[in-house]
């Protein structure tokens, strides 16, 4: 009679386990990040594996895709909720017919941070480019028009005062073709992701004549959703932000130190990095290689995203209609700085 009382209590307890463990589940948001498999997505990643966005009651799926631009559109679909990737012409098109809004930062272009790199073929330097101001008249191989590489052309351009439209761009579509034109001689140069830069020079394709960062810092990448998602559920947008800064605190501290541009492993390294390697499905020593800087508060520079807009309207690449200050959302972090008067 006592083993049956004792075991029709303990099958009460577990029936209450199992209530609760589903009450728990059906408590939780699941929403949906659009991201490419980058480290300059690690907020991202951090957040998720390190259970943040769990504390603010979202299962956050992670869906990768393999081009910048193809994040906003699922934005824009309703296939993702959020997306963090690097802001091109395309997006800011998208942006400015209403469909998204940037509501805080995701990597930037810094001095110090190895991220892009500018370089030369062999061919082109016995030819004489010897800089940066060389540019001019020259074939440089980029992904896409309207890309972050063409971006960093043209702030380059401004700077050392030469006419971007007197580079020829060559769009190849991806990074391994990217490659092969340079190592083939087809085009006089390329802006390469660090990674792909230092094999091309390992490899005596070319050399690496600056960085991207060191030259014209600039805000890279955003974190952005629908406007839609903002009005209809902004509890959740705030959540969301609120997770996703824990984790580009966590990078901060992991990554970001610098002395004399050397890399600084700070507090928490270890996990991060692994944490990062696991996301990306890639080995540890790849990813320590191309870690840019991501702001510890999910800060904008936001003049720079005015600039942005102002050059792809001068290339006509983005609507002279679409307005900088209507597709951000300031609201949901603080601090943004270099905010246009």
């Amino acid at each position: 009679m006592i083993l049956s009382r004792f075991a029709g209590l303990a099958a009460l307890v577990a029936l209450l386990a199992l209530d609760a463990s589903g009450a728990h589940a059906q408590q939780m948001q699941k929403v949906t990040v659009g991201l490419l498999k980058l480290s300059s997505s690690g907020a991202v990643m951090i957040a998720r594996e390190k259970g943040y966005f769990r504390e603010q009651g979202l299962d956050a799926d992670l869906k990768f895709f393999t081009a910048a631009q193809q994040v906003p559109v699922a934005v824009t679909s309703g296939d993702a909720d959020f997306g963090v990737t690097g802001l091109t012409a395309g997006f800011y098109n998208l942006a400015g017919r209403g469909a998204l809004k940037i509501i805080g930062a995701q990597s930037r272009e810094e001095k110090g941070y190895q991220l892009n790199a500018y370089m030369v073929t062999n061919k082109a330097a016995e030819g004489g480019f010897a800089n940066l101001k060389d540019f001019a008249g020259k074939r440089l191989a980029i992904t896409t028009t309207g890309s972050t590489f063409h971006y960093s052309i043209g702030i380059l351009a401004a700077k050392y005062g030469f006419d971007v439209k007197s580079v020829t761009l060559v769009p190849l579509q991806s990074l391994p073709n990217m490659a092969a034109a340079f190592k083939g001689a087809q085009v006089d140069a390329t802006i390469a992701p660090v990674t792909v830069a230092r094999q091309l020079e390992a490899e005596g394709a070319g050399k690496i004549i600056g960085w991207v960062g060191d030259e014209t810092p600039w805000q890279l990448g955003a974190l952005f959703t629908s406007p839609k998602l903002i009005t209809e559920k902004r509890a959740t947008v705030e959540k969301f932000v609120r997770a996703y800064a824990k984790g580009a605190r966590d990078y901060h501290l992991a990554f970001n130190a610098r002395d004399k541009g050397q890399e600084v492993r700070g507090p928490g390294y270890d996990e991060a990095i692994a944490l990062l390697a696991k996301s990306l499905e890639q080995p540890v020593e790849r990813v320590r290689v191309g870690l840019p800087y991501v702001d510890p508060e999910a800060r904008l520079n936001v003049g720079d995203v005015y600039n942005q807009v102002a050059f792809w309207q001068s290339v006509a690449l983005v609507d002279r209609t679409v307005d900088a200050k209507a597709i951000l959302d300031l609201s949901f972090v603080k601090g943004h700085f270099n905010l246009p008067k």
